[in-house]
């Protein structure tokens, strides 16, 4: 899991043994970084940013900015806006179903109550905190996805 690895990491044109713990974040390594694939030398280290099964995605690059202002770290998604109980309390599964059904989004799922805990309301906008990070430059926007299909449990 890349947000709790400790590694040596290139800061400031050198090496530094530093300790990374992205809690809710991810790396995101600028353009011409050593330690990215060469396929991604010239965009930078592209991360995954995943919405909810009734929102966007977005496929983010690191900037050279983020990697002076947050040693090379991004976001990783939107984050919960409700505690999965309180989704569960607070959500009718078959609103949420009904919901993403008139997006055009199919789904298979194994439990009702995955269904109220995953449900987009459930999370904060994810466009939003993605419009956040490329504002602060610390990552720039490449791709918007849009689902089609979910499959849970």
């Amino acid at each position: 899991n890349e947000r709790m690895v400790g590694r040596k990491q290139w800061y400031q044109r050198r090496v530094r043994a530093l300790m990374m713990h992205r809690k809710g974040s991810t790396r995101a390594f600028p353009p011409n970084h050593p330690l990215i694939p060469v396929d991604y030398q010239l965009t930078g280290q592209p991360v995954l940013i995943g919405g909810t099964m009734g929102t966007c995605s977005y496929v983010l690059t690191g900037t050279e900015k983020g990697m002076h202002r947050t040693f090379g770290t991004t976001c990783h998604g939107a984050g919960r806006a409700y505690s999965r109980a309180k989704s569960r309390r607070n959500l009718d599964y078959l609103t949420v179903l009904e919901n993403l059904r008139a997006k055009g989004i199919s789904i298979r799922v194994a439990s009702p109550k995955l269904v109220m805990e995953e449900a987009p309301e459930s999370y904060k906008n994810v466009t939003d905190v993605v419009n956040t990070c490329h504002g602060a430059g610390i990552s720039d926007k490449c791709i918007k996805l849009r689902p089609i299909a979910v499959i849970k449990g």
